[in-house]
């Protein structure tokens, strides 16, 4: 390739695979409510087929960053767009429960390495003044995945319950589900193609050696004089850096005294994302509004506004976060998230539950018959309730009418829960969701940074997996309030250690940096 190039352009590009990772993940969140029923499935085994995703993916996190040290960033990320389009078409013609785990599984393996090499690259491509904002296109393209994959569902639902001759045709009024895995073959197709017109990463071709190569690159995307100062810093600063610890440092490091700041910083900000159940949220957005009382058509609705509200304070975010600073935004965010939380707590257990002769009646003659016993009881909590249920409902009656019969006795302020998830995603998308990947991308020193992050990026994945594997099994035995209660309290406590020992990054270049944090990790809070 000859002639200058943009870098927007070629970090728009390679965030396409958080695209493709935010829509492979929350795809499935309109899956639930059908495999479900068709696979006759338990909870555990229902959070199994949206968790499986995300172990994969924690693996695929440990090892992309090593992979993409050894064949480059470029070239993971093609492997990674490979993997999504396979994972995409296998997932729509499974014939069974363990195929679909199989082909999410495989699948997860491509949301790790998006996950961590499009930040790893595009931080290696911008200039300090933008690369905030640059990063951040990634996560938003996370959330615009996020957004068309429940846009998506939802329209592919309604094509499903529609008379359109060509839906029926294709099969989608038999099997939504399956076009809901499938549609994502296209945009992985799109990645692929895309990719070859990006160059290597500067950085990571300096490391392996290619000096002249990787002015090549910096000066089509900076200019000749520019280029030429940035390469006299990398090769200098690399040079240091091999005197003192060798071409290779290992993983080890990152655990040994000059580096524990950035671990503590790191490994907070890696759980707290997680632990606070965004992605619970993302993928059982449906499940969360039935529980509030709407039916599925206003629950996959809904699920829509979330993504709409992500996608509005993702770009506020890109728009702040050069501006204010990560620890500002990162600080502000967080308290909103852990009120938000707190509000969602306190609505589901002021919720009441208490069926009516007209909704039992409404339900058909069988489940009216067997809820006969229950009619104009009042129960003070989802447990008490669901536990009355089970007394007498069978368990493919209970697993396959739950939605509508919570629909139809519960007394909550749906405004306030569908304020408080609003809140949530909104206070997560201008803060946790976009400036951990951002800080995780400047503060791990040159030679540890591919590993550092996909161990950081493995943490992260370890505990979103957790809290999907979980949360149907939350909902059901602990109930909503004291699930989300538990989140804000998780919440909390990263607060303050962040608080405590976050410094400021933006307008320091990455070897700067590395001089804050490990030569003098007293400076916190600067």
């Amino acid at each position: 390739m000859s002639g200058s190039i943009s870098v927007v352009r070629v970090a728009a590009i390679v965030a396409l695979g958080g695209f493709l990772m935010g829509f492979d993940a929350s795809v499935i969140s309109g899956v639930v409510g059908f495999i479900e029923p068709e696979f006759a499935l338990t909870k555990i085994e229902l959070g199994w087929a949206v968790a499986s995703l995300t172990l994969t993916a924690t693996l695929g996190m440990m090892a992309s960053g090593p992979v993409s040290d050894q064949i480059g960033r470029r070239s993971t990320l093609a492997i990674a767009a490979l993997i999504f389009l396979v994972s995409a078409l296998a997932s729509a013609v499974a014939p069974n429960y363990l195929v679909l785990v199989i082909a999410r599984m495989l699948g997860g393996f491509g949301v790790g390495a998006a996950l961590i090499v499009a930040p790893i690259y595009i931080s290696e491509m911008a200039p300090p003044e933008s690369r905030g904002k640059l990063v951040s296109i990634n996560q938003l393209n996370i959330v615009l995945g996020i957004s068309a994959a429940f846009f998506s569902n939802w329209f592919i639902l309604q094509l499903a319950q529609g008379d359109a001759g060509w839906a029926t045709a294709l099969g989608i009024a038999g099997n939504p589900w399956r076009w809901m895995l499938g549609v994502e073959a296209l945009p992985a197709l799109a990645y692929l193609l895309a990719l070859a017109a990006v160059p290597e990463s500067p950085r990571w071709l300096v490391m392996r050696g290619q000096h002249d190569d990787a002015t090549a690159v910096l000066t089509r995307l900076r200019g000749a004089a520019a280029a030429e100062r940035e390469m006299v810093s990398i090769r200098e600063h690399i040079a240091v850096a091999d005197a003192e610890t060798g071409p290779q440092l290992g993983l080890r490091a990152l655990f040994e005294t000059p580096i524990r700041l950035i671990l503590l910083i790191g490994l907070t900000i890696a759980i707290m994302q997680q632990i606070t159940g965004i992605n619970a949220v993302f993928f059982y957005a449906p499940m969360i509004f039935e529980q509030a009382g709407v039916g599925r058509d206003a629950a996959f609705a809904q699920a829509v506004l979330v993504g709409l509200v992500n996608i509005v304070f993702t770009v506020l975010a890109m728009a702040l976060i050069d501006r204010l600073g990560r620890r500002t935004l990162l600080l502000i965010g967080s308290t909103g998230v852990c009120l938000s939380l707190f509000v969602l707590a306190w609505g589901f257990d002021a919720a009441t539950y208490t069926l009516p002769r007209a909704a039992v009646d409404g339900l058909g003659p069988e489940l009216a018959g067997a809820l006969e016993p229950l009619v104009g009881r009042s129960f003070d909590s989802d447990l008490a309730f669901r536990e009355a249920l089970g007394g007498v409902l069978a368990a493919d009656q209970l697993e396959a009418h739950s939605g509508a019969i919570t629909a139809a006795a519960i007394s909550v302020s749906p405004t306030l829960i569908l304020g408080g998830i609003l809140g949530f995603v909104a206070s997560f998308a201008i803060s946790l969701g976009p400036v951990m990947w951002v800080l995780l991308s400047e503060i791990v020193p040159n030679r540890l940074r591919g590993a550092a992050v996909s161990f950081l990026g493995f943490v992260n994945s370890a505990v979103s997996f957790l809290v999907q594997l979980v949360f149907p099994w939350e909902l059901e035995t602990l109930g909503s309030a004291t699930t989300f209660l538990a989140y804000g309290c998780f919440g909390l406590v990263g607060l303050a250690i962040l608080a405590w020992c976050l410094p400021e990054t933006r307008g320091r270049s990455l070897e700067e940096l590395e001089e804050l944090l490990v030569k003098a990790p007293a400076a916190r809070g600067t």
